[in-house]
């Protein structure tokens, strides 16, 4: 037997587990005792034995054809960004070596131009770890500078969770983008070591990461509540930076003529103050 991650097994097990019999019409007879649905009835649903599909989560075959992971995905449910991480994973590639952690490194232009914009703006690694950072974005949370991490302080710091009226729909989501963003990559040792503390410490963490949920981070708003201007609604985008590994360029906005404008502005205003002014530079930069 190898000892290679299952990701495959655990992933459609995760998804199967999440499907009841009466999303795909199956009629329920007496108790069941397996949440979701049985091997065997994914297995007649997408066409394929119930031996084969066995081998499958137990990791005995983990190079099933495209036509078998599409119609897996069917049975299912999956949506776009789940069937193609399904995909992801079945793909047959190459035992790696495992690897020496990797010095994440802002571009040098991409660090000024983060300092010159007008808006909140930062560098999150692929991890989500926070790589730069300017001063509105440090505004908007204090937990926004280089060398935090989005992902722990959402999960482990309270006055994180303070900013999201809807923290549980922000952990969901966050959770569903990072695995998105790590893909079949685990054997990286940030991964490992950051998977592993919020497994232990936060069964919220523990919970949706047994879910295997999977979203593309894209632009949306989010709402955040401030302590010091109250409700403010903000538009984020995130841009991929070229020629890194998974490096995202994350700018919040509000919409013009708003009340949101309008509370950035004097949250802006505040942070130029001089007694504002004399905590630092406005962008800051991950440890050498």
């Amino acid at each position: 037997m190898t000892d290679e991650p299952n990701l495959l097994g655990e992933y459609v097990r995760a998804r199967r587990e999440l499907v009841t019999p009466e999303q795909v019409g199956i009629p329920v007879l007496g108790v069941r005792r397996v949440p979701g649905l049985r091997r065997e009835e994914v297995a007649m649903l997408a066409g394929i034995s119930a031996d084969y599909y066995l081998r499958l989560e137990q990791g005995r075959d983990r190079n099933p054809s495209v036509q078998v992971l599409e119609s897996l995905a069917r049975v299912l449910r999956l949506d776009d960004d789940a069937t193609a991480h399904l995909l992801r994973l079945g793909a047959d590639k190459p035992r790696r070596q495992r690897r020496r952690p990797r010095k994440e490194t802002v571009p040098p232009g991409i660090a000024k131009l983060v300092a010159a914009l007008p808006l909140p703006a930062l560098v999150e690694g692929r991890y989500f770890d926070v790589l730069a950072a300017n001063a509105l974005a440090t505004a908007l949370s204090p937990r926004l500078a280089a060398g935090g991490n989005r992902l722990r302080d959402l999960f482990l710091d309270p006055a994180e969770q303070a900013l999201y009226p809807d923290w549980e729909n922000a952990t969901a989501g966050m959770v569903a983008g990072f695995r998105e963003s790590v893909g079949t990559d685990t054997d990286d040792p940030r991964f490992i070591e950051l998977v592993g503390e919020l497994s232990l410490v936060s069964p919220r963490f523990s919970r949706l990461w047994a879910r295997h949920d999977v979203e593309a981070c894209e632009g949306t708003p989010k709402q955040i509540d401030h302590p010091q201007v109250g409700g403010l609604r903000l538009n984020r985008e995130r841009l991929g930076i070229s020629g890194t590994a998974g490096q995202t360029l994350v700018v919040y906005h509000p919409d013009p003529g708003t009340d949101d404008a309008d509370k950035l502005a004097l949250l802006a205003s505040a942070m130029r103050t001089p007694a504002a002014s004399q905590g630092g530079e406005s962008v800051r930069h991950g440890a050498e």
